[in-house]
């Protein structure tokens, strides 16, 4: 039973930082672990992936610039540091587990509950 479970999520003023953290209960050399969010009314969205061998990282083009992914090998947990934040990035953002370098939903096996971001103007 493979469990993932996001913390770190809340209501920030535009412009402001959250970390997110996801701990797993196990990750392989292999996986590829992500992070996707999910607006109200909205499909879930892609927004950052990393490769757990070779630390190789994607962002999506709204998140660039702005939002750092980082993994703890000790830990097996991945952040997502999120800097000036916007309005447009309130959403659930769920953290995902998988085998692939994939930025679309159906390639992770495994996600986790959600946490939600709140970006107030």
């Amino acid at each position: 039973q493979v469990t993932l479970q996001e913390s770190g999520g809340g209501l920030v003023q535009s412009g402001g930082s959250l970390r997110l953290t996801c701990e797993a209960s196990s990750i392989y050399s292999s996986s590829v672990m992500a992070w996707f969010r999910q607006a109200p009314g909205k499909e879930r969205e892609f927004v950052a992936l990393i490769r757990w061998r070779g630390r190789n990282t994607f962002y999506a083009d709204s998140v660039k610039g702005r939002f750092t992914i980082s993994q703890d090998n000790a830990l097996n947990t991945v952040d997502l540091q999120m800097n000036s934040l916007k309005d447009e990035d309130t959403a659930v953002y769920y953290c995902a587990r998988g085998s692939r370098y994939a930025t679309n939903a159906p390639a992770y096996d495994y996600w986790g509950q959600g946490t939600q971001v709140t970006v107030a103007s």
